[in-house]
């Protein structure tokens, strides 16, 4: 039978089913595999792929939405992968045309790499930022912060929900309320029995990947990120705004170096909406 060709092949909505194939597409194109990121992403949002006529995924993405469920107020785009040996076909700029489609007048989100950047402002992506991975093993920092931090418990849900719809910009709750099972740390920073910073610490093959990092300010996020080394043995990564220069200054003080640089970039809004000066990583570029 002859093989289709691949404006005919049909985008479909990926299930947790499709993580390993998920994986496997990661893999192909010498990313990690990062399987339970893909889970995460997964469960908490929606994936879109296209099934390649020999098996196996061709070409996949991910979208978070935040605010109502109905009339989300924003959706992130990530993980936009095209098969080693269908790239330059035109298939990410179809699988992205589908999307911006799909989401109508709902204004959109990404993290791109240099490579993928292009593609993205043709579609009418404007560059609003950039962050900074940073990563390593992080050495203590002496001395220890004053601001009070500890584990999370399920009492402080409520409270870490307020904080991040107020720099956020929108409600993020199917995401957050998923972060006690997907991380393996889960700290707040307190004040006057006040919450006024959070962070996670989450595997990811070999490092821990701090974020989101939500912080009242750079002394805040400063011992959140600290809190959280203390307790891992892992080198950690994180993906740091780059307005955030004193916490980037520290970070790289205490052991972290610079691996890649992403530009974030918006569709339908000039801007994020929320306080960027408390936003200082998100849990993952995937997801915005």
């Amino acid at each position: 039978m002859p093989t289709p060709s691949l404006a005919a092949l049909p985008i479909r909505r990926l299930t947790l089913r499709d993580r390993l194939a998920c994986a496997d597409l990661s893999e192909d194109r010498g990313w990690p595999r990062e399987e339970h990121k893909w889970g995460f992403l997964l469960s908490a949002g929606k994936g879109y792929g296209i099934d390649a006529p020999e098996g196996g995924l061709l070409a996949a993405c991910v979208t978070t939405e935040y605010g109502p469920q109905d009339r989300p107020d924003l959706v992130a785009i990530g993980m936009v992968l095209v098969a080693e040996r269908y790239a330059r076909q035109g298939v990410g700029r179809r699988l992205m045309r589908h999307l911006v489609s799909a989401m109508g007048t709902t204004p959109l989100t990404l993290h791109a790499t240099s490579s993928g950047r292009p593609l993205y402002e043709e579609l009418g992506f404007k560059a609003t930022g950039r962050a900074e991975t940073v990563r390593g093993h992080f050495t203590a920092a002496r001395p220890e912060s004053p601001i009070s931090t500890r584990a999370a418990t399920a009492e402080d849900l409520t409270g870490i929900l307020r904080l991040d719809e107020a720099v956020f910009g929108t409600d993020r709750t199917p995401l957050i309320t998923r972060l006690p099972a997907f991380a393996d740390q889960l700290r707040v920073a307190e004040e006057n029995g006040r919450i006024i910073g959070y962070a996670a610490a989450w595997p990811n093959m070999d490092t821990q990947v701090v974020g989101p990092l939500i912080a009242q300010d750079t002394e805040t996020a400063q011992a959140l990120l600290a809190s959280l080394a203390a307790r891992t043995d892992r080198p950690l990564r994180t993906d740091i705004d780059v307005r955030h220069e004193a916490l980037l200054s520290w970070a790289k003080e205490h052991g972290l170096v610079s691996s890649a640089f992403n530009t974030v970039m918006t569709y339908g809004t000039p801007e994020l909406p929320g306080d960027w000066t408390r936003r200082f990583a998100p849990l993952t570029v995937a997801a915005g």
